[in-house]
């Protein structure tokens, strides 16, 4: 039975995460002025690329979140920080690349790839920072 723990400890961490990517995806969804899904709908690789990074930049600290929390509450607060460290890599971006929308709706995949390196980047720093 002892099997049954872990897998309720599984089903709540998993869950949470699943959560947590979920809460993510609405809230960049929300917050960046280009309409990414409808976008990639159209076929717009930039769009895809640009929101590809940012979900895996988000997805690598969580990961690390997850595997080290000893606890739900903890989980959420390194949650956090994850999602807080992605939108500065958001942030980072449209400093460095001048209608950074646009440009993803023109399908620019040049500013789309360096988009998607500086979140992958800030997420593999801000997981690797984790490791307490």
């Amino acid at each position: 039975m002892e099997y049954l723990e872990g897998l309720l400890a599984f089903a709540a961490y998993f869950g949470m995460g699943l959560g947590f990517v979920a809460f993510f995806l609405l809230l960049f969804l929300y917050l960046t002025p280009h309409r990414e899904l409808q976008l990639i709908r159209d076929g717009n690789p930039a769009a895809a690329m640009s929101l590809a990074g940012a979900l895996i930049g988000f997805c690598l600290p969580l990961a690390q979140a997850i595997s080290h929390s000893v606890g739900m509450l903890e989980l959420g607060v390194w949650g956090l920080v994850a999602l807080v460290g992605q939108f500065a890599a958001h942030v980072f971006t449209r400093l460095l690349l001048p209608g950074f929308p646009t440009r993803i709706e023109r399908g620019d995949n040049a500013a789309a790839l360096l988009a998607a390196a500086l979140h992958v980047g800030v997420g593999m720093l801000n997981a690797a920072a984790m490791t307490y």
